[in-house]
């Protein structure tokens, strides 16, 4: 057994924090929560000055097994996530070869089954090898209870082959969730369209690229009556949208990403690569609007969108550099050093956004720190600090826009 001794206790149920140790079976049960327990023959990890915190979920990972092992595996990525406090996760569809049929998918659960690690969802494809031209195989993948489809970073650019997967998608009450881009708009573009491209003579992606998306996937979604989840908003006009469709009673939800919510195009100087995120970063305006409607519940979850690249991959020019850095390690950590610690919002408002939301969207029951439960909470210290650099990391690719940054808190370990 083990007692979690002189912590505090975070839930998404007030913003307050409760002092009560909690004692963990050897099986892995809370057995008891409540103040000053008793040691007995337990094994005490004083947790003074730190916070039991429910474990997170990420909706956006990239796992990149099978075909991209050089980039990440399931098993450094179920690593990564339990470093950053990351206890389940839905994994994109984009690997090689792509998931889109129930034995593709078969073969990946067999394979997370096998590590026996933290809770790892594979998500399904769209349409037929992230192709854009026909569906996947829906039934498969709805049989073995697949919790989403998704093309992950394509967009389909047929609407109407976008509106027969939602049909169908809807008939086997599927979530479907949408990259927000418009290709034809998009083009070879890497940062956002504006003064910083044109200073850096970079080409760039104008915000109605994703503007234009988000309209016409909410209005297929209206039609279809499909549950709809947008990932990776980043600017302000893409959130009025959302925030009218769910008035009209479009079944939409969207996610942000840390480093969407912390960063903006600004921040991309001397042609850094770490800051090749996609969407591109927006202007600071729109960094901002992003923080109201996570604030007003307008933005449903956080979301890493963890796209682990090789450092030789992302040495390249800006141009030619992939799209996407490391995530799973640096977004608790992001959000509390930017947002919590500075008295912007507090624990509840993360535990629901990142932890208990996405559980929800996937079917999943919500995670608490109470007698009878499961143990899945990581221990977060508030006076420490953590440095970003290539020892902290367990991914195998270190590529952060927080590198050489030093964060406040420090999670301790997780328990699932």
């Amino acid at each position: 057994m083990r007692l979690f001794k002189n912590g505090k206790i975070a839930s998404e149920a007030s913003p307050e924090l409760i002092e009560a140790d909690v004692l963990v079976s050897d099986e892995g049960g809370i057995l008891e929560v409540g103040p000053s327990l008793k040691e007995g023959d337990a094994e005490v990890a004083d947790c003074t000055g730190c916070v039991l915190v429910p474990g997170m979920f990420d909706l956006h990972v990239r796992g990149r097994e099978p075909g991209y092992e050089h980039k990440e595996t399931l098993r450094t990525c179920a690593e990564a996530a339990l470093h950053g406090g990351i206890t389940g996760l839905v994994l994109m569809p984009d690997t090689s070869p792509p998931i889109d049929s129930g034995n593709q998918l078969k073969s990946i659960q067999d394979r997370i089954a096998e590590l026996g690690s933290i809770e790892m969802l594979q998500a399904g494809c769209l349409t037929k090898a992230r192709e854009g031209r026909e569906l996947a195989g829906y039934s498969g993948l709805a049989a073995l209870g697949v919790p989403m489809l998704t093309d992950s970073d394509k967009a389909i650019d047929c609407p109407d082959l976008l509106r027969r997967c939602m049909e169908y998608a809807r008939d086997f009450d599927l979530l479907v969730t949408s990259h927000c881009e418009t290709p034809a708009l998009a083009k070879a573009g890497v940062v956002n369209e504006g003064r910083l491209s044109y200073r850096l003579g970079l080409p760039g992606v104008p915000t109605i690229s994703q503007e234009i998306a988000i309209e016409r996937d909410l209005a297929l979604a209206r039609h279809t009556g499909v549950r709809l989840h947008l990932q990776q908003i980043s600017t302000g006009m893409s959130l009025d949208a959302v925030r009218l469709s769910k008035r009209a009673g479009v079944r939409v939800s969207c996610e942000v990403s840390p480093h969407h919510l912390i960063f903006s195009e600004e921040d991309v100087t001397d042609y850094d690569t770490a800051f090749k995120i996609q969407p591109p970063l927006q202007k600071k305006g729109d960094v901002e609007a992003l923080l109201a409607g996570l604030l007003d519940d307008t933005i449903d979850v956080l979301a890493s969108g963890h796209s682990p690249h090789t450092a030789f991959e992302k040495s390249a020019d800006f141009g030619s550099a992939p799209w996407g850095a490391s995530a799973l390690e640096t977004s608790v950590l992001a959000i509390y050093d930017r947002f919590i610690a500075t008295g912007r919002f507090n624990w509840d408002l993360l535990i629901r956004k990142y932890s208990s939301a996405p559980r929800h969207l996937v079917g999943l029951d919500p995670i608490t720190i109470e007698s009878g439960r499961r143990a899945n909470f990581f221990v977060f210290d508030l006076e420490a600090e953590t440095a970003i650099n290539r020892e902290y990391f367990r991914s195998k690719c270190p590529v952060t826009p927080f590198s050489g940054q030093t964060l406040k808190g420090a999670i301790r370990e997780a328990l699932v």
